[in-house]
């Protein structure tokens, strides 16, 4: 049997790579990891995902944006709270990602969301 096609976990957007032992639940598999399942998609998940796209429309078309702006505008100019909200923001870019709506990048480059490390920005796809 060929392995199927890999999915995006529906909360983080990270691949989610096939296993053997979800031979039978693949169709069911949604999520990467137990952390994921729990976390799910939560009203501050969807404001960021809304602020990135706000961000975006606001620039030109070539321009990027970084996660810490949609953080910061969603989590306004508390640097706790905004900090706090910086792995939301990149799960948020990487669900749009997977969506087809902005791409990842780094110097310049788009990079696959799942493997990024480091500074990223953001931009329309």
């Amino acid at each position: 049997m060929s392995q199927p096609p890999d999915k995006v976990c529906v909360a983080c957007g990270r691949r989610i790579e096939w296993r053997a032992k979800w031979k039978r639940d693949w169709d069911q598999v949604k999520y990467c990891s137990q952390s994921c399942r729990r976390h799910g998609v939560d009203p501050t998940d969807e404001r960021l995902e809304q602020a990135i796209r706000d961000l975006l429309a606001g620039r030109a078309r070539s321009h990027t944006i970084c996660p810490s702006e949609a953080a910061r505008l969603v989590g306004g100019e508390d640097e706790d709270r905004w900090r706090a909200l910086m792995e939301p923001a990149r799960r948020a870019a990487r669900r749009l990602v997977a969506a087809g709506e902005v791409e990842i990048t780094q110097k310049g480059r788009v990079v696959d969301p799942s493997t990024a490390r480091g500074p990223i920005r953001i931009r329309r796809a």
